[in-house]
């Protein structure tokens, strides 16, 4: 596999080849926000995998990495609390300027970014005929486990807002080995489940992930419609 850039006027789409060790992923993300900010680079959608990892939210507690020496430890400095990244799971770094209005997101509404990144993974799991939904209380992406009729996490958000620029992202369990993330109470949720969509039974390769992701992602960031706080869905 080879690394793959799609360039618009002022969004870039790039595809990373390979593993992409976490703290390279965090380092660039710093340099690109800041050159956003500053007018000399366009928006970046980043996709990615990373070696496995467990990465810490600002919220995260100690006493929920419960296999500290399983993969290495990590700070994110994003939202949220703990996370495993590893292959199999598309990690989608989303890098935008909120200082203007992104297809139904308006200008400078966190709340309505989040609910968008949550329906750009609700609509490429739909494309796979996987129900996914929000959750009153519970951030990410669930679905219910048609065996044991409970809820389990396929896709994990977590993001940061410098200075009105957007940073890290969105996970989603394609195929990545479920039994990783019994290191860690993933989002403090440990009542909870996760899954993937080889679990669930759809046979998908991370390129046909990554192109129905970025066919909803026109849908969601890109053609214009009510703006989630218009329709009452902000979050």
């Amino acid at each position: 596999m080879t690394s793959m850039t799609v360039t618009s006027k002022r969004q870039e789409w790039r595809i990373e080849a390979g593993f992409l060790p976490y703290p390279d992923a965090i380092n660039l993300m710093r340099t690109r926000v800041a050159a956003i900010r500053d007018g000399t680079a366009d928006e970046l959608v980043w996709l990615v995998q990373h070696p496995p990892v467990y990465t810490a939210g600002t919220s995260a507690r100690p006493e929920e990495l419960v296999d500290p020496g399983r993969f290495p430890v990590f700070d994110a400095g994003r939202g949220g609390q703990w996370t495993y990244h590893g292959p199999g799971q598309r990690v989608a770094y989303v890098m935008l300027d909120l200082n203007r209005p992104h297809g139904r997101v308006p200008v400078h509404d966190i709340r309505c970014y989040v609910n968008g990144l949550e329906e750009w993974l609700i609509r490429t799991l739909r494309h796979f005929n996987v129900h996914g939904e929000r959750r009153e209380g519970r951030v990410g992406i669930w679905v219910v486990n048609p065996a044991t009729g409970q809820d389990e996490k396929i896709a994990a958000i977590g993001v940061r807002v410098t200075r009105w620029v957007s940073w890290h992202g969105v996970a989603l369990n394609v195929d990545p080995n479920l039994a990783h993330f019994g290191g860690i109470v993933p989002c403090g949720l440990g009542q909870y489940g996760v899954t993937s969509l080889t679990a669930l039974g759809v046979c998908a390769s991370m390129q046909d992930v990554d192109n129905v992701l970025r066919a909803a992602w026109q849908d969601v960031f890109v053609d214009e419609g009510p703006s989630c706080a218009a329709t009452g869905s902000g979050r």
